[in-house]
């Protein structure tokens, strides 16, 4: 069994990238995992300060924001998804600003217990439209010293619903096959 966290990074409140990180989250969960879901993109977190002071107040975070709950989720999960609609050819500002504040634990040699990472997006634009967020992610799992458990790119859906049915089912069972290397684009 894994603690698997997805964090999305939409602020539109069902959206397409949230559709998909949901059916995600029930594929893992019917594999047998636990399953937690964030929504960066709907919290208050601010940038990193890089004031250094991470931890020193009993909390990630000394300034008090959203990213403190998103810690302790931190601390728990073993896997991590990040789940986005492509903004700028990369994650939202609002996922990103949690990622940014994550530099907590590294600032404070805190390991955390993430083995794998996946990545979900989407976006209105065709597949060449994210390669940016591909590298950024690849990046990230290197930084994380993790595995790559896979990606689901899934490109020319804007409006919200515009994702399929076979979009939903490639989500569903790349959460119940979480454990092993996915890469899918639909």
């Amino acid at each position: 069994m894994r603690n698997i966290l997805i964090i999305t990074g939409s602020p539109r409140v069902g959206g397409n990238s949230d559709l998909l990180a949901e059916a995600f989250a029930e594929g893992a969960y019917g594999g047998g995992n636990q399953v937690k879901i964030f929504p960066a993109g709907r919290k208050n977190i601010g940038g990193c300060k890089v004031c250094n002071t991470c931890f020193s107040t009993g909390k990630a975070c000394t300034f008090d924001d959203d990213f403190n709950e998103l810690a302790e989720l931190l601390d728990w999960a073993d896997g991590l998804v990040l789940a986005t609609p492509l903004y700028w050819y990369t994650f939202t500002a609002q996922i990103k600003a949690a990622m940014d504040k994550m530099y907590s634990f590294m600032y404070t040699e805190r390991e955390l217990k993430i083995r794998d990472l996946f990545l979900i997006a989407c976006a209105a634009d065709d597949e060449d439209t994210f390669e940016g967020i591909i590298k950024s992610y690849e990046a990230i799992v290197t930084y994380l010293k993790c595995d790559d458990a896979g990606k689901l790119i899934v490109p020319g859906v804007e409006e919200k619903g515009d994702v399929t049915r076979e979009h939903l089912d490639a989500a569903k069972t790349a959460g119940f096959t979480f454990d092993m290397s996915n890469y899918m684009t639909l």
